[in-house]
């Protein structure tokens, strides 16, 4: 089975060794059939603490590192 990979934002990169990214996903309400975004955050692990505030960037799901921490960072998204 494929692993999830996710893109977000990432919202804070203050502690070492780890981001917490913000994705957002968009679904079709189905009563209202109006567009709804809901927003989650994911700590992921950044080995090399490359990641900055505010980055765009892929996460791919791995195996829990820590209490909240089960996602790894791959890549920052491309641009476009």
């Amino acid at each position: 089975m494929p692993k999830r990979v996710l893109q977000g934002v990432v919202v804070s990169d203050k502690q070492d060794k780890t981001v917490v990214v913000k994705v957002e996903r968009r679904f079709t309400h189905p009563l209202l059939k109006k567009t709804v975004r809901r927003s989650k955050n994911f700590h992921a692990h950044d080995e090399n603490n490359v990641a900055k505030t505010g980055d765009v960037v892929l996460i791919e799901e791995g195996r829990p590192m820590s209490k909240l921490k089960s996602w790894v960072l791959v890549q920052e998204a491309p641009k476009g």
